[in-house]
C-alpha cells in the first residue's frame, strides 16, 4: 500500500473514532484503548519511518511543526491513558486531543503530502508503504498507546 493512502486512511479511522468516543454519553474503556492504541502506532509510524523517508530541504520545516505537533498530542494523550474515563477532565481533554489531530492531519494532507508526492514516486511510496505497514504489526502485539508515556517530555529528533 502506498504509504501515503495509508496514512489517510488512518487520519479518517481516527478522526472518526475519537469523534464517537467525544460524542459518546459515556467513555468505553476498551474503544478509548483501542482508538489510542491506533493513535501511538500512527505516530510511531510516522516518526520511525514515514518522516525520515520523506526528510529533504523542502519538507523540513513541515517535518519539525509535525513532530512539535506530536508531542503536543502525545501529552494529552497520555494524560487521557493515566486517567479514569470517569474523571471529570477526561472529556475535556478527549475534546482537545480531538482537536489537535484534525489541525495535524489538515495540514499533514495539504502541506506534506503533495510535497512528498513530488519527492517520492509509486514504488518508493508503495515499499515505505510496506515498511510502515510491518512495524504497524509488530507494534499491534502491544499496547502501543503505553509507549507515550515515556515520550512527552520532548519532540522525537527528525532522523
Amino acid at each position: 500500500m502506498d504509504a501515503i493512502d495509508l496514512l489517510v486512511r488512518h487520519h479518517r479511522e481516527l478522526e472518526q473514532r475519537f469523534s464517537e468516543l467525544k460524542e459518546a454519553s459515556s467513555v468505553d474503556a476498551a474503544q478509548f484503548s483501542a482508538a489510542a492504541d491506533l493513535l501511538a502506532t500512527h505516530i510511531t509510524i510516522e516518526e520511525q519511518d514515514f518522516y525520515p523517508a520523506v526528510r529533504a530541504r523542502r519538507t523540513e520545516d513541515i517535518l519539525l511543526e509535525s513532530l512539535e505537533e506530536h508531542l503536543s498530542i502525545k501529552r494529552v494523550l497520555a494524560d487521557l491513558v493515566a486517567l479514569d474515563a470517569a474523571d471529570e477532565t477526561f472529556g475535556a481533554k478527549l475534546h482537545v486531543l480531538a482537536e489537535q489531530l484534525e489541525h495535524h492531519h489538515k495540514e499533514e494532507e495539504e502541506h506534506l503530502f503533495p510535497k512528498v508526492r513530488k519527492l517520492l514516486d509509486d514504488g518508493a511510496r508503495e515499499a515505505l508503504g510496506q515498511q510502515m505497514h510491518a512495524r504497524m504489526r509488530a507494534l499491534q502485539q502491544g499496547e502501543p498507546r503505553r509507549l507515550v508515556l515515556g515520550q512527552t517530555d520532548a519532540a522525537a529528533p527528525l532522523p
